[in-house]
């Protein structure tokens, strides 16, 4: 009903004719005046709009008379209005987009040569109701890994974590909506893995690819466990250096960005506090098909 409204209200004409009718009803030849058009194109304006449920008539003699419906306008405003509603919702993804356009704009100003964001960190820290081994396991094994280390809106396509000093890590990510795979790569990421102490430290180095196959820049990710008697403490340091003048739009999504996948992290270990992962670290990954390898 929205869709045929909508069409029906797009054209100027028919617009101009919706609002002389909001005022009074009127007859075909004086809204035809007033609208400045000829009758034939009005008389046929007004039949797209009385199709549409947007006006009625009634003969009154040998003029037809038409009148404005108001309940069809207050339901689609009340639509209009739920759209709004929707897109307005506090801390929804309309405002982490928002958010995401203010550091954008910053960091391109702010990248006007080589080295422009080195040195730049960023630290989180989540707190896990789960043991500290459990919480490694979602650190270090491909298969936990693709449960959350993407934001929502994004899913992994391709992952590989050799969870050993020295070994290879691939992240590639697509729109969690693509789910044929047809729309570009949202991203890729390449590095190794610097230090294991394990179920306590992890560090390792994590470089973006831009669209000509460089590096964006080089995240230095150092994680730290600790237990407490709620379960594990997680603290992350990311620390940025060969940042390159066209990593400006990576950079300033890791906040916003890497606090997503954390957050995801501790709902997914909270889950799983319920519901157990196997031993063999396998889990419903809700479908999607993923490129999940690690080596031990």
């Amino acid at each position: 009903m929205a869709d045929a409204l909508l069409i029906a209200l797009a054209d100027p004409a028919r617009w101009r004719l919706v609002n002389l009718l909001a005022e009074r009803p009127r007859s075909v030849g004086v809204l035809a005046q007033l609208a400045q058009a000829r009758q034939p194109q009005t008389t046929k304006h007004l039949q797209t709009l009385e199709r549409a449920g947007i006006v009625t008539a009634q003969r009154t003699g040998q003029r037809r008379i038409y009148a404005l419906r108001p309940g069809p306008l207050r339901d689609l405003a009340a639509a209009l209005n739920l759209l709004a509603d929707t897109a307005e919702q506090v801390d929804g993804p309309r405002a982490t987009y928002d958010r995401y356009g203010l550091s954008l704009h910053a960091e391109r100003l702010a990248a006007e040569e080589s080295g422009w964001a080195d040195g730049r960190s960023f630290r989180f820290l989540r707190s896990m109701t789960v043991r500290p081994d459990l919480v490694w396991r979602h650190l270090t094994e491909a298969s936990l890994l693709a449960r959350w280390w993407t934001p929502d809106d994004l899913r992994t396509s391709e992952l590989v974590f050799d969870a050993r000093p020295g070994g290879r890590i691939v992240l590639e990510y697509r729109d969690a909506e693509d789910t044929e795979g047809s729309a570009p790569v949202a991203g890729r990421a390449e590095g190794a893995v610097d230090e294991l102490s394990p179920v306590e430290r992890l560090t390792y180095r994590l470089s973006p690819l831009l669209p000509d196959g460089g590096f964006a820049f080089t995240a230095h990710v150092d994680l730290d466990l600790r237990a407490t008697d709620a379960g594990t403490d997680l603290d992350v340091h990311y620390r940025i250096t060969d940042s390159t003048v066209d990593s400006a739009d990576f950079v300033a999504g890791i906040e916003i960005g890497f606090g997503q996948s954390l957050d995801k992290l501790a709902a997914t270990l909270a889950a799983d506090s319920h519901h157990p992962v196997s031993a063999n670290g396998t889990h419903d990954t809700g479908g999607t098909e993923t490129d999940t390898r690690s080596t031990k």
